[in-house]
């Protein structure tokens, strides 16, 4: 029984139980929501000021301007990659198998695409920039967060050394204490995980996953393929270690993205983990991390590819390999580029579909099982996060060794 003390053999347990408990007793299921919400609340809450020490200390750490140029230009390299691969492999799938039926749209509708402003370049890039940053950090927009912190990093350069010191003991002493509480809030996974996992099977059903298992289906396979060929490929060719030694130690984080669905919630935990477990540095954690977690979505741009064109299938609309080509660089365009903005998947999502010609009204199908994919893609996309920060890490590490 040595083994149950494990926090993973916890997780998986309370994963499986949770599954268990929301077929089994749907409406206890879903009045006990409240425990998953407080437990992923409590994640939250760590975030912002986590977030924020850890670029400052991260930049300061790395002691200049050229030093940030190079793990940063590193770090988008390696997002943007991985998110190309991401979507070409799912484009790839769906030419070996080209699920979905035609099906008429007349009956069809999803009331939330009309709550989405069309897309604006100039909003994207207001999106990225605080106007008040006592607001970016109250409401949690974390691009915002990000570039506020990295201003003050490159600002404390000027600083005369005591004054250096002085932030940089501040930003230290605030993320140390952040990993403290973030570490009893982790004994609570086993919970938390258990509460969210029963609460979504129960208001999502089991029926709706037969409705539409092969959708479903080529939307994981994609996720699998990605997480345990794709990721691990790049992590031995780049960093030359074993990938899954490195993914195996550090698998709370895709656990516990899975169980929330929130990359930003994970955070705390990937941070964690990949210090403690990955034997990764804290200013390349520092840096990455909280970057990937905004702008990093592999998960996400799969799904999107996926969806854009089961959904052209079921309207019938051929699309020949130059059209799929031009969708995967436009999804991997607007995966970074709409990070920042609210409801990011489903600005994606509409913006793809408008562009194609396609109505949007199709989404009224797929997003009956869109929570539970969520869980997947949010699972691949922290996933990615944790490889690409050991690459970055290794790499740097390399550089200054020589």
């Amino acid at each position: 029984m040595h083994y149950l003390k494990s926090l993973n053999v916890q997780v998986a347990i309370g994963i499986a139980l949770g599954i268990a408990f929301g077929i089994l007793l749907p409406s206890f299921a879903l009045e006990q929501k409240l425990i998953g919400d407080m437990f992923v609340a409590l994640l939250k809450m760590l975030v912002v000021p986590l977030v924020f020490a850890s670029i400052y200390t991260a930049l300061t750490g790395l002691e200049s301007v050229e030093k940030l140029k190079q793990i940063g230009f590193k770090t988008i390299g390696l997002y943007l990659l991985t998110t190309a691969l991401a979507v070409f492999l799912a484009i790839f799938v769906m030419n070996l198998f080209p699920i979905g039926e035609v099906t008429s749209s007349a009956g069809l509708e999803y009331a939330k695409a009309s709550e989405i402003k069309p897309f604006s370049f100039h909003d994207m890039i207001m999106s990225f920039i605080p106007s008040n940053v006592f607001n970016s950090l109250a409401q949690g927009y974390m691009m915002q967060v990000i570039v506020f912190a990295i201003f003050l990093g490159l600002a404390s350069f000027k600083l005369e050394k005591k004054h250096q010191d002085v932030l940089f003991d501040l930003f230290t002493a605030i993320n140390n204490a952040m990993f403290f509480i973030a570490k009893w809030i982790i004994n609570l996974t086993p919970i938390g995980v258990f509460s969210l996992i029963a609460y979504i099977i129960a208001k999502q059903g089991i029926d709706v996953i037969f409705g539409l298992w092969q959708y479903m289906l080529v939307v994981l396979v994609v996720i699998a393929i990605h997480a345990v060929v794709t990721l691990p490929m790049l992590l031995s060719f780049f960093a030359k270690i074993n990938p899954y030694k490195y993914l195996n130690a550090v698998k709370e984080a895709p656990l516990m993205a899975f169980s929330t669905a929130s990359s930003t919630a994970t955070l705390p935990v990937s941070l964690q983990v990949v210090q403690e477990k990955g034997g990764v540095s804290k200013d390349s954690a520092g840096f990455v991390l909280p970057l990937g977690a905004t702008v990093s979505m592999d998960g996400t741009a799969a799904y999107l590819t996926i969806a854009v064109l089961y959904i052209a299938n079921l309207a019938g609309l051929s699309m020949s390999i130059g059209d799929q080509l031009i969708l995967g660089l436009t999804v991997v365009a607007l995966s970074v580029g709409v990070a920042a903005l609210p409801s990011a998947s489903l600005v994606m999502m509409v913006v793809i579909l408008n562009q194609v010609g396609l109505p949007v009204e199709y989404l009224a199908i797929i997003v009956a099982v869109d929570r539970i994919l969520d869980m997947a893609r949010t699972s691949l996309n922290v996933t990615s996060d944790l490889v690409v920060t050991k690459i970055v890490d290794t790499l740097t590490r390399k550089k200054v060794s020589k």
